[in-house]
């Protein structure tokens, strides 16, 4: 790695769950494997809040939900967060939400991911796998919404 890559880098000061709720209400027959599939909808949000200057917590928020026709299988929601620094180089604007609104996601969103993937085991049902996402493309898509 370049000197200059490493001052442009992100840090990662500390990452965390901030929340977590699996519901399985209708167990035990939210766990029998009868009939069709339960259709599975998974909503993933970015959110950062700035704490002091260059430092910000970036929360991925993923809320899940498995339905079949006559009941809710299962509800997931996480908040799973990090501090980041960013890096001691002059950035616009611009520069600085890609970094804290791609960046960031990216590194910590394999930790996030394996979490739903333990829970919905742990929770009696296949593990739920997030397919990768591609936090630039979120981000655009957000910036034509004007949501960024």
């Amino acid at each position: 790695m370049k000197q200059n890559e490493k001052k442009e880098q992100l840090t990662v000061n500390v990452q965390y769950i901030k929340d977590l709720s699996f519901e399985n209400q209708n167990s035990p027959e939210s766990l029998s494997n009868k009939g069709e599939a339960p259709a599975i909808n998974v909503d993933i949000n970015v959110f950062a809040k700035p704490l002091r200057k260059k430092i910000y917590e970036v929360s991925l928020s993923i809320n899940s939900k498995a339905e079949k026709k006559d009941f809710k299988v299962f509800e997931l929601e996480l908040v799973y967060a990090g501090i980041f620094t960013l890096p001691d180089i002059n950035l616009n604007e611009e520069q600085e939400k890609r970094k804290i609104l791609i960046e960031a996601p990216q590194l910590i969103f394999p930790f996030a991911r394996s979490i739903v993937s333990n829970v919905t085991r742990d929770g009696g049902f296949m593990p739920l796998i997030i397919q990768p996402i591609d936090f630039e493309i979120l981000y655009e898509s957000r910036k034509i919404e004007k949501k960024v």
